[in-house]
């Protein structure tokens, strides 16, 4: 009996040992699992992160490819040479333009416009004394433009009007006169300018002889000596010629009607040719339809 439980003892001792030994066994192969599940995954993440990678890199790839493949946008130029060449083909309507708007004009000038007339006459403002001094002459230098605002005060003007029965108020006989003082002398210019040549002379003398007297009674020193009075041959004619109105107008006409075409051209978006789609849209033309007109 006693043999007995010692041999079921020792079974039982194998026993546990045995289970002992299988249950290291058995850990050491589930952590070697792990292990290998844990070196899987890791090879599995960096493979996704390689493939990630190359999947950027061949997205950014095909997009410089499609952005060498893509014309540039350039900034709009005007081409001169078009522009040049779109002139020459409306040549008929420029050269219309232009005699319309030289027979425009030349029929202003011949039926419309007055002929312009223009007179001068002229003063000395100094002292009328024997002696004079150098004092007096700077002074009538200093006073010459006083002098010219008296000729063509209100007061004077309106004298004018009355001595020579003239249909104008003083501001429309200003209009026709110029008071001016040539390289700063002691001289002052008047001229008058209107459409009558005697009426155009009268208002020249009426203003200095009037002019004159208003110096005097405002200045009070010594009366401006009169150099000229205006005479019938010095009236002369100011109207520009025919020939100078005709110029203009031509001028005008072409180059009112050159602008028109060039904006026009500038502001048409449209593509007309071959070579417009090439330039502006950068593609090529595979074929193109022609456009048949029935007879």
């Amino acid at each position: 009996m006693e043999m007995t439980g010692q041999a079921n003892t020792g079974k039982t001792a194998g026993a546990e040992n045995t289970g002992k030994t299988a249950g290291r066994t058995a850990g050491k192969m589930n952590a070697g699992n792990q292990t290998e599940r844990t070196a899987w995954g890791s090879r599995q993440a960096r493979q996704g992160t390689m493939d990630a990678g190359a999947v950027g890199l061949s997205q950014q790839a095909q997009a410089q490819a499609m952005t060498r493949q893509r014309p540039q946008q350039q900034p709009e130029q005007i081409d001169l040479k078009e522009l040049f060449f779109m002139l020459l083909a409306h040549w008929r309507m420029i050269l219309l333009a232009t005699l319309a708007g030289a027979a425009l004009l030349g029929a202003y000038s011949t039926f419309l416009l007055s002929p312009s007339y223009e007179t001068t006459a002229s003063i000395y403002i100094t002292s009328t004394d024997s002696l004079i001094s150098i004092s007096d002459l700077q002074l009538s230098a200093a006073l010459t433009e006083d002098y010219a605002k008296i000729i063509k005060s209100r007061t004077a003007l309106n004298k004018v009007i009355d001595e020579l029965g003239l249909d104008l108020n003083y501001k429309a006989l200003g209009n026709l006169i110029s008071v001016s003082n040539p390289d700063s002398t002691h001289i002052v210019e008047i001229t008058v300018t209107c459409s009558d040549p005697e009426l155009c002379r009268d208002i020249a003398n009426a203003l200095v002889d009037i002019g004159v007297n208003q110096i005097y009674q405002v200045i009070g020193s010594s009366m401006p000596t009169v150099i000229d009075f205006s005479a019938a041959e010095s009236v002369e004619e100011i109207t520009e010629s025919l020939f100078s109105w005709l110029v203009k107008g031509g001028l005008l006409g072409c180059v009112l009607v050159c602008a028109i075409l060039v904006l026009r051209s500038l502001l048409d978006t449209t593509l007309k040719t071959e070579e417009d789609i090439e330039k502006y849209l950068g593609l090529p033309v595979l074929s193109s339809i022609p456009y048949y007109q029935e007879l």
